[in-house]
């Protein structure tokens, strides 16, 4: 895409200004942001703008608070209202203490950022009871919004079933790692893609399932086509890839209501392929932030 073609989709939903100079949708541009600074409710044109999957930092790094706020500068930058963000622990398999006490962390950054950052709690589904546990004490006494797992396990196995059961009685969501690749990840050797989430949808079609980075690498199209048949299992954006057409694929297979925006740190291409892709006004505030406000009210139902 030009440059002249993109700022003009990008004006659109009132982000050409903010792209070309710098300037910030959701706050004073030239403050930083304020660890007591309420989000605005939308952007200038009334685009309501949740990034779906992202992370703060691990208080191993020296300088995590400033790479934490460095997160939620671009976020202003780039109009994003509210980012749902998990930390996770630098080496996995997670031990219970460690995936304590990164929630533990994630509680102080939504304090620290209140009604910016939404947490969700990551937990490491071999630790059951502790699992458990910190969901529990997430969601019902600290206000987390979701829960994260990683690749500890592929989301078909039996040990992640009372994870999802929880998730169903706290209507929260679950965002699952995931992708398709086609050679050995050594690294990941139990990593989940579509096919996985689709049979634990089949499994429990009442709980909310996020496949997490459709352009996170890997094979996004067999991604995308994967969850055709799996109506309760929303995609999300984020990833590095940037490929074109890859937003409008999620949209024209699985439908505008399934797709949600998220950049997994990766903000300027995470915006910018939004921004690129050629959709409908209508369809586009879906995926910027209508569908997951939804997810976010199941909660708050009674």
């Amino acid at each position: 895409m030009k440059r002249r073609e993109f700022l003009t989709a990008a004006a659109g939903i009132g982000l050409a200004g903010a792209l070309s100079a710098g300037t910030s949708l959701a706050g004073d541009p030239k403050a930083r942001p304020s660890e007591k600074t309420a989000p605005a409710d939308s952007n200038a044109d009334g685009t309501l703008v949740i990034d779906a999957h992202a992370h703060m930092f691990h208080r191993s790094k020296s300088n995590w608070k400033e790479m934490d706020r460095r997160v939620v500068e671009a976020a202003d930058k780039l109009g994003i209202d509210q980012l749902c963000c998990s930390i996770l622990t630098p080496k996995r398999p997670a031990t219970a203490e460690g995936f304590q006490e990164c929630n533990r962390w994630m509680a102080d950054c939504m304090k620290r950022f209140p009604g910016r950052i939404l947490g969700y709690c990551y937990v490491n589904p071999t630790h059951t009871k502790e699992a458990l546990e910190d969901i529990r004490r997430c969601v019902e006494d600290r206000g987390f919004m979701g829960v994260k797992l990683y690749n500890e396990h592929r989301c078909t196995e039996p040990v992640v079933y009372p994870i999802v059961e929880l998730a169903i009685e706290l209507r929260v969501p679950i965002l699952h790692h995931a992708g398709h690749m086609h050679f050995f990840l050594e690294t990941q050797p139990k990593i989940s893609d579509g096919s996985h989430l689709s049979e634990l949808a089949r499994r429990y079609p009442e709980a909310m399932l996020i496949c997490a980075h459709a352009g996170g690498g890997g094979d996004w199209e067999w991604e995308i086509k994967s969850l055709r048949n799996a109506p309760s299992v929303y995609l999300d954006t984020s990833g590095s890839v940037i490929d074109e057409g890859m937003v409008e694929m999620c949209v024209d297979i699985l439908g505008a209501d399934r797709v949600l925006f998220a950049c997994d740190n990766s903000m300027t291409p995470g915006m910018g392929k939004l921004i690129g892709a050629q959709l409908s006004k209508t369809d586009r505030r879906k995926l910027l932030g209508l569908n997951m406000k939804k997810i976010l009210e199941k909660r708050k139902q009674s």
